[in-house]
């Protein structure tokens, strides 16, 4: 863990705070990516089942950076696991987003009730080894989930992300992908919709910092070690949300902080079916 980033197993950097694209169409998307990337953002999160990865290779080659300076993620559906067709899937993202490789591709969801997942996972090792994707990644993983890919496959993912926020601390998982050495990135790491940025508590830590809540809430994981990919709705909120590193929270603040009550908004990844 450095300043603004962690180093994976995979041996990739990865920057404290990815932009987010979900809900982004594909008219949105090409404006929103090729902002964030000019803001400075250089990890940009995408998925199969967001629709909207033609728009977020658009905005990649509109951005002016250099793809070698980016790193790229998007994410398997459920209904593409499974040795042949997780193949076929790749090479779909890729042709979406116009890239020759991911930096990072994860498992979308578990799907323990079709039981492909570790299937998936032998097939996306020998995907990076043709130079396809760099860093092999899982998304709503158990501890449980993770240990039989490491039995199975011989190797554990580099990163598992997974619905982390203010209300929804996650400890005892956050504990057990340390102790495996697998990085932690939180989706909805402000919890969207729900009202948390309005929270009095929240509001009242970010005027001390002379911050937005949004701020707070990322800088609250980052101090726990959590990688973010928030997504924006207007350029300021994007340019906030990568400003993270200038103010640290009290002891007392992070107390409150950790104190709030839990408040879920995703599916159970031992039930939830994804397709």
């Amino acid at each position: 863990m450095t300043e603004n980033g962690v180093t994976l197993s995979s041996g990739q950097f990865a920057p404290a705070v990815a932009f987010g694209t979900w809900a982004l169409d594909e008219k949105q998307a090409p404006e929103a990516v090729a902002g964030a990337i000019q803001d400075g953002y250089r990890w940009i999160d995408t998925a199969q089942r967001y629709h909207n990865e033609v728009g977020v290779g658009e905005g990649i080659r509109c951005s002016g950076i250099a793809r070698e300076e980016l790193m790229v993620t998007s994410k398997l559906r459920g209904g593409d696991q499974g040795s042949f067709m997780c193949g076929l899937a790749l090479q779909s993202s890729l042709a979406n987003l116009g890239l020759d490789y991911l930096d990072v591709y994860m498992i979308h969801w578990p799907l323990p009730q079709r039981d492909l997942y570790v299937k998936t996972f032998k097939k996306m090792m020998k995907l990076r080894d043709q130079g396809l994707i760099r860093t092999l990644g899982v998304s709503n993983f158990t501890a449980e989930y993770i240990d039989r890919l490491a039995d199975e496959c011989g190797e554990m993912p580099a990163v598992n992300q997974v619905e982390l926020h203010i209300g929804w601390n996650q400890d005892e998982l956050r504990a057990q992908m340390a102790e495996r050495g697998v990085a932690v990135q939180a989706w909805s790491p402000l919890s969207r919709g729900t009202g948390l940025l309005d929270d009095e508590r929240l509001v009242s830590i970010a005027e001390a910092h002379d911050v937005s809540p949004g701020q707070v809430g990322l800088r609250w994981l980052w101090e726990k070690g959590v990688l973010s990919a928030p997504k924006a709705s207007s350029p300021e909120h994007r340019r906030q949300n990568l400003d993270i590193f200038s103010f640290e929270l009290t002891d007392e603040e992070t107390a409150v902080l950790n104190a709030f009550e839990p408040a879920p908004i995703g599916a159970d990844p031992r039930t939830y079916e994804e397709f």
